[in-house]
């Protein structure tokens, strides 16, 4: 493993767990991971940033590894605004005015988010997939067949017999989005197993149904994020400097090349990595922390 620390924080709503590497004093940088990832994805890219005299962090998203709500009561939400809200918090937790973020998946969307709702906190942005917001009032319309076809699991979580087969198989099913995701990875299979105790968290299965669900509008969101929500249903701009990585190989929804290049509004770096698949910080460590590094002073 490439972290040298380990530590906890608590937020308004979560116990997070996440690792560190560099100098503390160093420039912030935060890793995000997606679903159904960890942050073992970033081993190769943390020691790169923190020998650039970076301090790099990289927490457990909520229902990943060893982070946990603090109230049995609070809604297992996994909608997008509370993902963006984590981040803000596990900042403000640890004193951190102003940060480059970085993340694909579920991470690059808590990512954006922050970027364009409070660019101040932001000072660089690598997203995978460009602009990586749900508009919730779109999601009933159809994506190109070929698209819809690698949705599947999206569709299996709507159904309970899907949330069982979550529960029951969640090693095996996520260990094939794994392969399927990231075609020409040869060492998807190898990988799976560093990360997959982080998907046995108790809120795991709970999170993923409710994220898949809500963004269909098939499942309330968490009151505590509605305006958050709001905001994000206006399309704001990104204005920080971003670099946009495309994955030239990616097996879910495919790349989507220019697709959301006019939200963002500040300096703009886009790179398509050819035979990279959807695990962008695994496949490709070298990309992705030279993205990083290209946005620091």
């Amino acid at each position: 493993m490439s972290f040298s620390s380990f530590g906890r924080i608590q937020t308004p709503v979560l116990d997070i767990g996440y690792e560190s590497a560099g100098d503390p004093g160093g420039t912030p940088v935060i890793l995000l991971h997606g679903f159904p990832y960890d942050v073992r994805a970033f081993d190769d890219v943390a020691p790169m940033l923190a020998g650039q005299g970076a301090f790099v962090l990289a927490p457990y998203l909520r229902g990943f590894g060893p982070t946990r709500f603090l109230d049995p009561t609070t809604v297992r939400s996994g909608q997008q605004a509370a993902l963006a809200q984590d981040l803000l918090d596990f900042m403000d937790a640890l004193n951190i005015d102003q940060a480059v973020v970085a993340g694909y998946d579920w991470g690059g969307r808590a990512a954006c988010i922050v970027a364009a709702l409070d660019p101040a906190r932001v000072a660089g942005l690598v997203t995978v997939g460009g602009y990586n917001m749900h508009n919730l009032a779109r999601s009933g319309e159809p994506a190109i067949p070929e698209w819809e076809r690698s949705y599947w699991y999206q569709y299996y979580f709507h159904s309970e017999r899907g949330r069982r087969g979550l529960e029951r198989n969640r090693d095996e099913l996520c260990e094939l989005l794994w392969r399927t995701w990231s075609p020409a990875w040869g060492g998807a299979r190898e990988a799976f197993p560093a990360s997959a105790p982080s998907l046995h968290n108790p809120d795991f299965v709970d999170v993923v149904i409710h994220s898949y669900r809500h963004r269909y509008g098939l499942a309330d969101g968490d009151p505590r994020y509605q305006r958050f929500e709001d905001l994000i249903a206006q399309e704001p701009h990104i204005t920080v400097p971003t670099v946009v990585l495309e994955s030239g190989d990616d097996g879910v929804g495919g790349p989507t090349a220019t697709a959301g290049r006019d939200y963002f509004t500040g300096p703009y770096i886009q790179r398509v990595l050819p035979g990279i698949g959807h695990n962008v910080p695994q496949e490709d460590p070298e990309a992705f922390g030279q993205a990083v590094l290209s946005l620091f002073d």
